[in-house]
C-alpha cells in the first residue's frame, strides 16, 4: 500500500495519499521531500525523451521541448518496466495534441526518430548475399519470397524532416522543415552498428512493401508493370533485389 501511494503520487501530485506517511524536518517539510521525488520522476523521463528525440528537441527549443515532454508525462505515464519504450506513443501525442497538431512535421520528426531508434535495437539476422542469390536456379526466381532484416523499416514522411536530423548529426544549423507535395517514401536499417536511411521512389517503395508482405518475385514483377513496361520488368525488379542485399536489407531468400 506504501508503495501504492507513493507512485500514485509520483504519478500525480494532486494525489496525497502518501503525504500522511512521509515525515519532516524543521529544515525540509514533508512537502518538500515529497517535491524531490516528484520532480526527479519527470527529468529521468525528461532525459529519456531528449536521448531518443533530439532532432525533435532542437525544433522546439529548450523551453518548449520541457513543457511538451511534461505534457506528454502526464497524458501518457511510462507503464513499462524498461525506460526504453517510452517515448513510443510521443508521434501521435504530437499528432492529435494542440498546439503540436497545428505543425504536422513535429509529429514526422518524432515518427522518423523513433523508427532510427527501432532499426538500431533491432535483433541481429543473417543476410543474403549476391552469391546466395546468384546460386538460385532460373526457374525457381518466380516463387522467390524474402524475409527481410529485422532491422529494416518503413516510413512514408510530407515533410523532409530527415533533412534536419542530417544536419544536426553534422553539427550544422537546423533548417525549419520543408513540405513535399506528395508523401515520400523512405526506408531505414542497421548494418552492424550503423543506422542508415534513404528516399524511396514511388516503384521501389511498393516493391518494398511487397516483398516486406511476404510477395513473390513474379508478383513484385507484375505490380511494377505500373511503373515499367513488361519487357523490362524483370530486368528491373532484379536490380532492386541486388540492391536490397547488397545494403544488407534480407535475411532470407525461400524458394519453395
Amino acid at each position: 500500500a506504501l508503495q501504492a501511494d507513493f507512485q500514485g503520487y509520483l504519478l500525480d501530485p494532486g494525489r496525497r495519499a502518501i503525504a500522511a506517511q512521509v515525515a519532516g524536518t524543521p529544515k525540509v517539510d514533508a512537502d518538500t521531500r515529497l517535491g524531490v521525488y516528484a520532480e526527479a520522476y519527470r527529468l529521468r523521463l525528461l532525459e529519456a525523451l531528449d536521448t531518443d528525440f533530439p532532432t525533435l528537441h532542437a525544433l522546439l527549443g529548450d523551453d518548449e521541448f520541457d513543457r511538451m515532454g511534461r505534457a506528454y508525462i502526464d497524458a501518457h505515464p511510462s507503464r513499462h518496466f524498461s525506460i526504453r519504450w517510452f517515448g513510443e506513443q510521443l508521434s501521435e501525442f504530437l499528432r492529435v495534441t494542440a498546439p503540436y497538431n497545428e505543425h504536422p512535421a513535429l509529429a514526422e520528426m518524432a515518427a522518423f526518430e523513433w523508427t532510427m531508434t527501432l532499426a538500431f535495437d533491432a535483433p541481429d539476422d543473417p543476410l543474403v548475399t549476391l552469391d546466395d542469390m546468384a546460386s538460385v536456379p532460373p526457374p525457381a526466381w518466380p516463387e522467390m519470397r524474402f524475409t527481410p532484416h529485422a532491422s529494416l523499416r518503413r516510413l512514408d514522411l510530407r515533410w523532409n524532416v530527415p533533412a534536419a536530423w542530417k544536419a544536426l548529426a553534422a553539427e550544422q544549423d537546423i533548417e525549419p522543415p520543408v513540405e513535399n507535395p506528395v508523401l515520400v517514401g523512405w526506408i531505414l536499417w542497421r548494418q552492424e552498428l550503423n543506422t542508415y536511411f534513404r528516399s524511396l521512389d514511388v516503384d521501389e517503395a511498393w516493391a518494398l512493401d511487397a516483398m516486406i508482405a511476404g510477395r513473390t518475385f513474379a508478383d513484385i514483377c507484375q505490380g511494377l508493370c505500373e511503373w515499367i513496361d513488361a519487357e523490362h520488368v524483370a530486368p528491373h525488379a532484379a536490380s532492386l533485389l541486388k540492391r536490397w542485399i547488397s545494403d544488407g536489407m534480407i535475411a532470407i531468400i525461400e524458394t519453395n
